[in-house]
């Protein structure tokens, strides 16, 4: 192992449970042990997705959160006594890894529970609310500490949550608790005063309006969070571990309004000087760990930080906090290995937080150990699959259910809590496999057909393997992009898979092969109005194609609001054109990404016509036709098209023939991947 992340396999202490190293998986919702959306019971896929994990060297693992009522049918966690059985049993197995775990109790949601979009008719209407209310509470589930806005559902007030239901969440964690400990779990971690949920919404005062012993003064503001530690102390004793999910500022201006690295702007929420006074005060009352970051809902990239946040984004403010209290303090956000390391040896943190990553590659952690880094396969920080929770103007919460009962899959890896669906089976009779297309689609199916015994050939008509994913990772904030084409590379030299550079297919009838499958990706779209010749293409610039300071981007969506951000930080002036009420539109996309680059435009003024269209383009400028029918001239040394592309397939699908990726449906890397995963499963 490299000297370097040595100090990240040192021992250390939380009260008086030992860790082996500093490693800390981090809760992700729908990882939690007693299921997410489904009643109460112990998670198989869960379980073996952490075991996993432990056998892979890491050191704590804190499963996402487990609310203390179940969300469909309202029972208590704490009554589900035949999944505590289970968990006791499964413990003692965990615990013959090395590893510890903490359990993550949450107190709620309030306004930031994620109204499906399919549920907003119900969630605005009392009497229907009243009438699902056995089987979903709307009332119970976003109960606030006092009335506010929805995060998600646009014109829906929450309700104040009264006393008495304070005291029931109260009572219910030192219970659950207490069920824990005797389950032989090494402490309990409380979710959350953190990220913007139902305990941070209470320390808060741009949330909390309350005149009760709960609110006003920073004590009442405090008091749920320091009630449920000294609860829980009571009942399980003062020497077992209680983490804090804790985010250090809230980077928030306002309602459903972030600040973006580098902005300076007005904190309505929690800011660093009363951050100070904050922890030292948790601290206090008997919680034993920071597990921290910043960030709200409304600023929800900070903790859930796509690729467009710093690497260690949040390292500066918890290295901060740390120095405020005795107990240990773990951060998270976009951790690296090397300066994690760093700042634990310097005694900065305790705790190196990871968690995407280990949805991606579970094993990344022995990798590091044994000097493999090459064969880490990256987390891209996409949301596409494990936080696909998208939110625009008109739309709630944009997710199918299907996606938000299974929570904390992966775009990239089909395999990760699938409860075994995708467990490759060698091929019953291997086969020649013709792959037309060297993408990321064609290297994937190549990759998992090679793998389960069958011999694999990509024609590829250029001389280099990634298809558009190469211009697509060209930005700089797309590094873990370009780690993911240098990844499957190496996977096809790992895996001897043969490829035939500048080789184009026009013709199947060409390829002799048992089975063929086509990932010839996606064709342009036209723009028909005059002087649309003088644009180019998204794909164009992406592969280099210089502009001047002025752009006019014609199309919002991920594509064109990436290159509109990749376009500021090379100092340029560039203007978004979309047809849409709304910049991102987009099913999938998760709130944490588009909030970011939405906030981001805002900070730096960048002009954007919603709802409006392009008449035409001249040398110097283009004409916009706006919603409220008026036109206007905006300047343009430059035009880029990102209106979107077309499936470009060689040929049909038939009994031999298969088509994967853009060439199917133009989509993004969890499409692609998902689906040759189905195609190559069945080869």
């Amino acid at each position: 192992m490299n000297k370097i992340y040595e100090p990240l396999f040192t021992p250390w202490k939380v009260k008086n449970v030992e860790i082996k190293n500093r490693i800390v998986l981090c809760p992700m919702g729908g990882t939690s042990i007693f299921g997410w959306m489904e009643p109460h019971h112990f998670d198989k896929d869960a379980a073996d997705f952490f075991m996993d994990l432990a056998k892979h060297d890491v050191g704590l693992i804190i499963p996402g959160i487990a609310p203390l009522r179940n969300m469909i049918g309202n029972g208590w966690l704490y009554k589900a006594k035949g999944a505590f059985k289970k968990l006791k049993a499964y413990m003692e197995e965990f615990h013959k890894t090395g590893a510890k775990m903490f359990i993550q109790l949450t107190a709620g949601f309030g306004r930031s529970f994620t109204i499906p979009d399919s549920m907003k008719g119900i969630a605005k209407n009392k009497f229907m609310r009243g009438l699902i209310k056995p089987i979903i509470d709307i009332d119970r589930l976003t109960a606030s500490p006092s009335e506010l806005p929805s995060r998600w559902l646009d014109g829906y007030t929450t309700r104040e949550i009264t006393v008495k239901e304070i005291r029931e969440i109260i009572n219910a964690f030192a219970k659950t608790a207490k069920m824990c400990k005797d389950a032989g779990v090494d402490g309990v971690e409380i979710h959350a005063v953190h990220e913007g949920y139902l305990l941070d919404q209470f320390t808060t005062e741009y949330t909390n309006q309350r005149l009760d012993e709960y609110g006003g003064n920073f004590e009442n503001r405090f008091r749920f969070a320091t009630d449920v530690v000294k609860a829980i102390k009571r009942e399980c004793g003062d020497d077992y571990p209680v983490s804090l999910r804790y985010s250090v500022t809230s980077k928030t201006k306002g309602f459903q309004e972030g600040a973006v690295p580098g902005e300076e702007f007005s904190e309505i929420g929690r800011t660093m000087e009363e951050s100070e006074r904050a922890a030292k005060f948790l601290q206090d009352a008997g919680y034993d760990m920071l597990n921290a970051d910043n960030g709200t809902y409304d600023a929800w990239y900070w903790a859930h930080p796509p690729e467009y946040m710093p690497l260690n984004c949040n390292l500066s403010d918890v290295e901060h906090i740390k120095k405020y209290v005795d107990i240990p303090v773990v951060c998270a956000g976009r951790m690296t290995p090397e300066v994690a390391a760093k700042s634990i040896k310097a005694g900065k943190i305790d705790g190196m937080g990871v968690a995407r990553q280990f949805l991606t590659d579970s094993h990344w952690v022995t990798k590091l150990k044994e000097d493999r880094i090459e064969d880490i396969m990256p987390c891209i920080c996409c949301h596409n699959a494990c936080l696909p929770m998208a939110h625009y103007k008109g739309v709630a919460c944009d997710v199918p259910m299907s996606d938000s009962i299974h929570m904390s899959r992966c775009a990239l890896n089909p395999q990760t809590m699938d409860g075994g669906k995708h467990d490759l089976k060698p091929a019953k009779k291997p086969k020649n496999i013709a792959v037309i297309g060297g993408g990321i689609g064609g290297m994937e199916v190549a990759r998992v057909a090679t793998m389960r015994g069958h011999k694999v050939t990509i024609y590829e008509k250029t001389d280099k393997l990634g298809g558009v994913f190469i211009p697509a990772a060209a930005p700089s904030f797309k590094e873990k992009d370009k780690m993911l084409l240098k990844w499957y590379a190496r996977q096809m030299e790992k895996l001897g898979i043969e490829i035939k550079f500048n080789t184009e297919i026009k013709d199947i009838s060409e390829i002799v092969a048992d089975e063929i499958v086509i990932a010839t990706g996606s064709v342009k779209r036209n723009l028909q109005v005059p002087g649309a010749e003088r644009a180019i293409d998204a794909i164009d610039y992406l592969n280099g194609k210089e502009v001047k300071d002025n752009v006019v981007i014609i199309g919002g969506g991920l594509t064109g609001c990436e290159i509109a951000y990749d376009l500021i930080l090379k100092g340029k002036n560039p203007t978004i054109v979309e047809a849409k009420n709304d910049l991102m539109a987009v099913q999938g996309l998760c709130l944490a990404n588009s909030s970011y680059l939405r906030d981001y435009f805002k900070y730096k003024n960048t002009p954007v016509y919603l709802e409006s269209s392009v008449e035409s383009i001249d040398k110097s400028s283009v004409l916009i036709k706006m919603k409220n029918g008026e036109t206007k001239k905006v300047k343009a040394d430059n035009v880029i098209l990102a209106i979107g592309y077309n499936p470009n397939p060689l040929a049909k699908e038939g009994k031999r023939v298969h088509i994967v990726g853009d060439a199917l449906k133009v989509g993004n890397l969890r499409t692609v991947i998902w689906r040759v995963w189905e195609v190559a499963e069945k080869l």
